[in-house]
């Protein structure tokens, strides 16, 4: 179960999905959420989901950590290395609200 978002500073990865996203993810997705998982485990991560319909990109939003923390998810992550993602960028995040 994910923790309540507390207001503070965190950092979005940003993925950019190929057009057919849909059509090539199944095989590779259960380790793609096998990641997203340990990383909410571990309190790296704290929400994370597709965006669009159909998706057009992903949004994983991390605790504020270190740069090495998301190098290594993203280096680990399946739809990496099956060329599912075609760029990625990670934002900072101010969080100014949430509903309680």
């Amino acid at each position: 179960m994910l923790a309540r978002m507390n207001a503070g500073q965190y950092r979005i990865l940003i993925y950019d999905y190929v057009p057919d996203i849909l059509d090539r993810r199944d095989p590779y997705r259960p380790g793609h959420l096998a990641n997203i998982t340990a990383h909410v485990d571990s309190g790296a991560v704290v929400v994370a989901g597709a965006v669009g319909v159909p998706p057009h990109s992903g949004h994983i939003v991390f605790a504020d950590v270190d740069d090495a923390v998301i190098d290594s998810f993203v280096a680990a992550d399946p739809y990496m290395a099956a060329g599912l993602i075609t760029a990625w960028r990670v934002e900072p995040w101010a969080v100014v609200a949430v509903a309680e």
